[in-house]
């Protein structure tokens, strides 16, 4: 948090104990301490650097924190025209609390942490529920052996994750359980495609298929990255083959949007079916077996 902000905080707690001193003891505050209270709010609430970062930011919590001290204040200075300074300065604590909370919920590096974690949480609970999803399949299918090298690269992407939360590595940890969600995505279309998924999928146009396909494309292309990195990374023949293929998808797959952008879908649809199954050939060139 910004020291400027951290010194309106420290002054703001600080008259806060004061204003609750009053509350235990004989002294009722004046008309000269209120109105000097009034005008340390009204900065603190309107112009400070803390009511700046707390409109700027994103969290909708510390703006209604900020609007509700806004309020007190202006209800503290109804008070303070009607010479009620006590009730002015009890109103100037409740403000000065309330811009406290607004402020503390504002802090933007707390609010992008929050943010981090909220993905993480659920990104995980997608792998997680992918996951169990494969186990299904797989029991259904009687193939459990299936697709093994897939299931531990989940598995080792969902513990590197945790790992690197609990180093607070958050965007590496999410970057991590991407990679699980591609694998087990894959693993469970493998599985069930071909001669199952597709024919139980029900379109409604050719075009809705083929946007399916796209969608499929692009997973099988990101799974090379994940699944293949390190083995092209030690192993230049390999790394030949898989581009090879990688190329002549990319190829069949531009044809395949030219004939989408010309209506022609059916063959679109086809077209780019044929790129994903040259991907599966730069996958198993690796050495790596995937169903499809």
């Amino acid at each position: 948090m910004p020291r400027r902000i951290e010194r309106f905080l420290f002054i703001a707690l600080l008259s806060v104990v004061i204003t609750d001193s009053w509350s235990q003891g004989p002294m009722v505050p004046g008309k000269d301490q209120t109105g000097a209270r009034l005008k340390f709010v009204e900065k603190l609430t309107e112009h400070s650097s803390a009511a700046h970062q707390v409109k700027a930011s994103p969290n909708p919590d510390a703006k209604a924190r900020h609007e509700h001290a806004r309020a007190l204040y202006q209800k503290a200075l109804s008070a303070y025209s009607a010479d009620d300074y006590e009730t002015a300065a009890e109103l100037l604590n409740q403000a000065l609390k309330t811009m406290f909370e607004a402020v503390r919920m504002a802090d933007p590096d707390k609010v992008l942490a929050e943010k981090r974690e909220r993905d993480f949480q659920n990104r995980l609970a997608s792998v997680n529920a992918l996951t169990d999803a494969h186990n299904r399949v797989s029991q259904e299918k009687d193939a459990r052996a299936a697709n093994s090298e897939l299931r531990q690269l989940v598995d080792r992407k969902v513990s590197e994750a945790h790992a690197l939360r609990q180093a607070a590595k958050l965007v590496e940890g999410r970057r991590a359980l991407d990679e699980a969600y591609v694998a087990i995505k894959v693993a469970i279309e493998s599985l069930r495609g071909g001669d199952t998924l597709v024919r139980t999928l029900h379109f409604e146009t050719k075009e809705e298929e083929y946007h399916y396909e796209v969608d499929r494309n692009d997973t099988h292309r990101m799974l090379v990255d994940v699944l293949l990195r390190e083995k092209m990374e030690g192993n230049e023949t390999i790394k030949k083959m898989v581009n090879s293929f990688i190329g002549k998808a990319a190829g069949t797959r531009s044809k395949a949007e030219e004939l989408a952008g010309k209506g022609d879908y059916d063959a679109a649809v086809k077209t780019m079916e044929q790129s994903t199954k040259d991907i599966l050939r730069a996958i198993r060139s690796a050495g790596i077996y995937i169903p499809g």
